[in-house]
């Protein structure tokens, strides 16, 4: 009999372990951050893979110290209909860690915030392609718009170079300037309170467009031919263009791009798919040519600061270390071809590099200096990104 009940509390230990060892662990995500100053501003991505989930819509992240669900931003990169990633901005302490848990959510459990990332097509103005988020806004111009010039239609523009829209406000402007722009209520080349755009592209780089050099000539493409949307949301949009294959000086060169905006930054992500060169430089344009020309090959940027109405701006490329070759400042006497440019390296018929701006009446940076600071810390971020782990 004895044996008989130890065989059985045996049994049901066995069990009872066995149970145990099978219920679900948690998945927890760590986040690192090895740099001595707090990060908050910064985009983790999350992919079905990494959590071992196969649907992203039932997801939410949890912030294990506060008990909150973190805000996120689930997106379908490919437009096949299904969720691939999902996306947050933790804040991490300096030379901190801090851990997140997965966990299941019913729909509209996950905290909303204002969709302040923002970019679509602009049928009603020809077909520009905008974007925004809440510090910066730009454009880019679609094949009508090249047609327009080709044709000699007035108001069409021939350029790949990339427009800056010099907001001085957090909240949304694209679709009120547009409307206001239309109907004649307003201009969004006059600064009513909210921002401008006085910037001049022409044929120009603008902020970030790029050449491909051929002993001391630069070719560009011509204006984009299709567009997607990919993401619009709290913390990031994203869109795909393509662009004709375009000739520099007898080789064919192919492009695409996907262009991102995360929440908080003043740099857009370009990360461009290029076939027929190795090598490409992106530019700014240098406009009157009063302004100062900067670079740290090091920490791999190239600035210009210069008087812009009666305030002052500065724009930058930015790339990391290993793709980041040099840079220089161009100057002709034709109009709207002198450039500050970098130049970077193509690797596996790819190139990714940030390009934007920081306009001193938007409240953002009082000076050259200021500029710089905020490059230098930006380049010490992609060259030390936090650390992601993800357990079990």
């Amino acid at each position: 009999m004895k044996i008989l009940y130890k065989t059985l509390l045996f049994s049901l230990v066995a069990v009872l372990c066995l149970a145990c060892s099978e219920k679900e662990i948690p998945t927890t995500i760590t986040v690192k951050n090895v740099l001595d100053r707090e990060r908050s501003l910064e985009t983790v991505e999350l992919t079905k893979d990494m959590l071992k989930v196969e649907d992203l819509s039932t997801v939410g992240i949890k912030n294990k110290e506060t008990n909150t669900l973190e805000i996120i931003q689930t997106v379908d990169n490919d437009g096949d209909g299904v969720l691939d990633m999902i996306l947050f901005q933790p804040r991490i302490a300096a030379k901190g860690e801090s851990q997140f848990e997965v966990v299941t959510v019913e729909p509209g459990e996950n905290p909303s915030a204002p969709e302040l990332c923002y970019s679509r097509f602009v049928p009603e103005r020809t077909d520009d392609y905008t974007w925004e988020n809440n510090k910066v806004a730009f454009r880019v111009y679609g094949p009508t718009a090249q047609k327009m010039v080709e044709d000699k239609v007035p108001g069409g523009t021939l350029s790949s170079g990339v427009d800056a829209w010099l907001k001085r406000v957090d909240y949304p402007i694209i679709d009120k300037w547009y409307k206001e722009e239309l109907s004649g209520v307003s201009s969004y080349h006059k600064d009513t309170g909210e921002g401008l755009d006085d910037f001049h592209v022409g044929a120009s780089r603008g902020v970030g467009g790029i050449a491909a050099r051929v002993d001391t000539t630069f070719y560009y493409s011509k204006n984009y031919t299709q567009w997607r949307t990919i993401t619009t949301g709290p913390i990031r949009t994203s869109f795909y263009l393509e662009y004709a294959a375009w000739d520099a000086n007898g080789k064919t060169i192919k492009e695409s791009r996907v262009i991102s905006l995360d929440l908080g930054q003043n740099l857009s992500k370009f990360k461009i798919n290029l076939e027929g060169v190795d090598n490409i430089y992106a530019g700014l344009t240098l406009h009157e040519k009063d302004g100062e020309v900067s670079g740290n090959t090091e920490k791999g940027w190239v600035s210009y600061w210069q008087p812009h109405g009666d305030s002052e701006l500065g724009t930058a490329i930015l790339a990391p270390r290993d793709t980041f070759m040099d840079f220089e400042k161009y100057d002709v006497p034709t109009k709207d071809l002198s450039n500050a440019y970098a130049h970077l390296k193509v690797k596996n018929k790819e190139v990714c590099y940030y390009a934007g701006f920081g306009w001193k009446k938007s409240g953002q940076f009082n000076s050259k200096a200021d500029w710089e600071q905020y490059l230098n810390a930006f380049s010490e971020q992609i060259e030390h990104p936090l650390e992601v782990t993800v357990t079990p």
